[in-house]
């Protein structure tokens, strides 16, 4: 019997990287994986029907209200129920703050912080008839401590921990619990495009000597999808291998 046998869970942004390694996670585990991308990876949606789940993709925009009510709406429909969410859909748009023009800054922050809004807008009601569900919101290190050439990747991710925090003293008394994972350095396709020089240079900041895998942060996210953390709320736990510490 796997952690998660019985429960759906909604992931957002799901189709590579960090997102894709916690659908498998999940579905490993025995949830019901539904998962939105803006461009669906029909190879990501064979590996997941591989593990003999229900598996299915739906292509929308996070960062649209309209949209991700209709397809959180469409999800229920065709699961019956949602018991997890994973706000994990986001981009980097980086620049000095003096460089920076208003479009990086409102591009960042409406798919990295607005899509979180919507889909916990749309899925809290959901969970609240069911007495019970776990959002995870996909925060990093630069959401605490900051980094620079990041100011609105950096405001998005704190954004994405206050969300968390408020919707885990809100929500709590009817069940649901709120939660981020704030990742460090991990070796994804968005860190592969980083020079490699500067990849080495972060290493060397992490007591670990080493990047972090997606498996990685996909196994925390196991642990706050599942009743192993029945009792754990409204907390930021970080995978960054002692690098904020």
């Amino acid at each position: 019997m796997g952690l998660l046998a019985g429960k759906v869970a909604l992931i957002t942004g799901a189709s590579r990287g960090i997102g894709k390694a916690i659908a498998l996670k999940f579905a490993s585990e025995g949830a019901d994986i539904a998962f939105t991308d803006l461009v669906i990876n029909e190879d990501t949606v064979k590996e997941l029907e591989a593990t003999g789940v229900k598996v299915r993709a739906y292509e929308s925009n996070a960062a649209d209200f309209d949209s991700a009510h209709a397809v959180v709406e469409q999800i229920a429909a065709d699961f019956g129920r949602i018991d997890i969410l994973v706000n994990n859909a986001g981009i980097t748009r980086d620049g000095l703050m003096l460089r920076m023009d208003e479009k990086q800054w409102d591009s960042v922050i409406t798919v990295n912080l607005k899509s979180a809004f919507n889909f916990t807008h749309a899925v809290t009601p959901i969970m609240a008839r069911q007495r019970g569900g776990s959002i995870i919101n996909m925060s990093s290190v630069v959401g605490e401590h900051g980094n620079a050439g990041q100011c609105n990747y950096s405001a998005s991710k704190a954004g994405l921990i206050g969300l968390a925090k408020s919707i885990a003293k809100e929500m709590g008394p009817r069940g649901i619990r709120a939660n981020c994972i704030a990742p460090g350095f991990i070796i994804s396709d968005m860190t592969a495009a980083l020079p490699e020089e500067v990849r080495a240079e972060w290493i060397k900041t992490i007591p670990l000597r080493r990047g972090g895998t997606v498996e990685d942060v996909a196994n925390v996210a196991l642990f706050l999808a599942s009743d192993l953390s029945s009792y754990v709320s409204g907390q930021v736990i970080n995978c960054c291998g002692a690098m904020s510490c």
